[in-house]
Formats: C-alpha cells, structure tokens, sequence
C-alpha cells in the first residue's frame, strides 16, 4: 500500500498533521496523538503513510500503537470510561466492580457497547490512589467507586 492508495481527504488529513509536527524530536508520538484527535482512532492507513514520511517501517509504527494503551485502532464510543486497575485499586475491589460492570454493559475490555455509548478500556493508575478505587469518564475522575456510582455513570452514558 501506498500514499495514493488512502483516500485523498483522509491523506490530506494525515499529511497536513505530519507537517505540523515533524520538525519536532521525535515526531512519532505527537503524529499518533493528533492523528487520534482528528478521526478518533488511528487508521490502519495512516500507519503507512507516517511510516512513509519519517521514512519508517509500518512495522515500527504498529509497534508504537500497539504499545501504548491510549492509542485505539477502531473508533470509540461516544463515551470511554477507563477502570483503574492498579495496586491500590485492586486492593480496593476494582476487580469486582470492574466485572460487574462488564457484565451490565455486554462487553469486555476495549470493546464498545452494541448502542455505541461506552467503550470501557483498562487504565494503570488515574493518581487517584487515596481514593481507590479510581474510574476516568470522558476526562472526568471518580474515587471511591461503588456499585450506585457505577450504575450512575453507567446511567450517564447510556443518555
């Protein structure tokens, strides 16, 4: 695959961002992350063109998308919500919750509700360790989860 096999907009999109940031040191990552914000999710297209213009393998690309958890390859629901799953939160039963609340929503780990609303992914320490255990809702930390505030962002993101 090549440059001209991406759909000339998507192209545009990707290449127009690429030149914004490849005079920076390391312009991989900052790429990843406005090419997130502009579709979402990093197309599996975009992985070559980048590969191409920092005269990369795709190989090295998927290996940096791949890595990082933050980077999706599909688009997300309208909400994400991001479990923490650290010590301090599993001390504090993240676990429990965390698999009730894959089991009221249908899904699994990096997966979107079949409505679109929510796609629920793992995260490795909000800093919210005081307060386990931590939940991210689009931004927007909770502490101190149980089971009624789940059922209310739950009831949130279902809206």
């Amino acid at each position: 695959m090549n440059i001209r096999a991406v759909a000339v907009d998507e192209a545009t999109r990707i290449l127009s961002i690429i030149d914004d940031c490849r005079h920076l040191e390391g312009p991989m990552l900052p790429i990843l992350h406005k090419v997130q914000a502009e579709f979402g999710f990093i197309p599996e297209a975009a992985k070559q063109v980048i590969a191409q213009t920092l005269n990369l393998s795709r190989a090295e690309v998927h290996g940096v998308v791949s890595f990082y958890h933050d980077y999706r390859d599909h688009p997300a629901g309208r909400h994400v919500l991001k479990i923490c799953r650290a010590e301090a939160c599993q001390a504090m039963g993240c676990e429990q919750l965390a698999d009730g609340l894959k089991a009221r929503l249908g899904i699994d780990w990096h997966e979107t509700a079949s409505d679109g609303s929510v796609t629920l992914e793992p995260v490795y320490c909000l800093g919210l360790c005081a307060t386990a255990p931590a939940a991210m809702l689009d931004g927007t930390l909770y502490g101190r989860l149980d089971e009624d505030c789940l059922t209310d962002i739950v009831a949130e993101v279902r809206r």
